[in-house]
């Protein structure tokens, strides 16, 4: 049987790996009585841990949540899981967190066991950090956010958008997102009666939020992660163009550095509509989908197209002196 000292950790730890506990599974577990648990379970309360007690016949616990923040036991893996992540929000895009996760990830690397202090160390001391140059997000403000989200509360936001035109707006806000450093917020945009992405570095939300609201169908979490990420390459193009690609949509689709909305034409074409601040600078990447392709009412496009026809060709012309290696360079020197 453990010592009374090792006994309540392992108690602590079976209690904090599950939510629910009979007295009986407990005993059993650590090999003891049931009358030996209730006394461990009223030492852990006399340290902090607000272990609920449930009545009946069976008995049984449940590690609650209390007002103070008692010791927390980590397995090895847990512990360099937190003390790496510490490390890096020090870098993080959050406003004022940087310095109070390094002082919180100092404490925990200066309480770990050796055997982890040195994966931890190693950790620390051989990675590089690029300052963000992002906007840095209050997290006062992702709080509210959050907030408002989880109690399904209206807000009330002055919103600037990429051009620089600020707006009031009335959401209904459904999910935070993380993204490229960048935090966003997705809602339901009652003056424009549809799902919105706003930027939460461009937003301030008025306090107090507004009633509460019915919550929507909302699509699963990983459409939302793709929908932002699709909607932050588009926010800011200045140029589209609707392109019919004579390629199979699954090839396309592989092809391509983001998600993008691909319409399936038939087996063998389909369509989508790429963007960028520039036609030459499409016209190039479209090329390299290694497709035929057509280009639908882009005039900018179609001209961009040109020229970089032209340039390739002037490129693969006779003039163009033989690269070395090629057989007509070797038949030259032949002669």
């Amino acid at each position: 049987m453990l010592e009374t000292s090792a006994r309540l950790l392992r108690l602590l730890s079976l209690l904090q790996a599950r939510p629910d506990w009979t007295s009986g599974e407990l005993a059993e577990r650590l090999e003891v009585s049931t009358r030996t648990i209730r006394k461990d379970i009223e030492r852990l309360r006399e340290l902090g841990y607000p272990v609920q007690a449930r009545p009946g016949v069976a008995g049984g616990y449940r590690l609650g949540v209390g007002g103070a923040l008692p010791p927390l036991l980590l397995d090895d893996d847990e512990a360099v899981a937190v003390a790496i992540g510490l490390r890096t929000a020090a870098g993080a895009s959050l406003a004022g967190i940087e310095e109070t996760a390094l002082r919180a990830w100092t404490k925990l690397e200066r309480i770990l066991p050796a055997r982890l202090r040195h994966r931890v160390s190693a950790f620390g001391s051989h990675t590089l950090p690029v300052p963000s140059r992002r906007p840095r997000v209050d997290p006062e403000i992702l709080t509210v956010l959050a907030t408002a989200c989880r109690d399904q509360q209206r807000l009330r936001l002055d919103y600037r958008a990429h051009s620089g035109s600020e707006s009031r707006r009335v959401v209904e806000p459904y999910r935070l997102v993380s993204h490229l450093q960048r935090w966003y917020l997705v809602a339901w945009d009652l003056d424009r009666n549809d799902w919105r992405t706003f930027r939460v570095d461009r937003l301030t939300p008025k306090t107090p939020a507004g009633p509460r609201f019915s919550p929507r169908q909302l699509p699963p979490d990983h459409v939302i992660s793709s929908q932002v990420e699709r909607g932050v390459g588009e926010a800011v193009w200045r140029f589209r163009a609707r392109v019919i690609v004579h390629a199979p949509a699954e090839y396309i689709r592989g092809r391509l550095p983001i998600p993008a909305d691909i319409e399936v034409l038939d087996e063998n074409r389909c369509a989508f509509e790429p963007g960028s601040d520039d036609p030459l600078q499409l016209a190039a990447y479209l090329g390299m989908l290694d497709a035929d392709f057509e280009v639908s009412d882009s005039p900018e496009l179609a001209a961009a197209l040109h020229t970089l026809a032209e340039r390739y060709r002037r490129a693969a012309s006779p003039e163009t002196p033989t690269p070395p290696g090629s057989s007509e360079h070797r038949a030259g020197r032949s002669n």
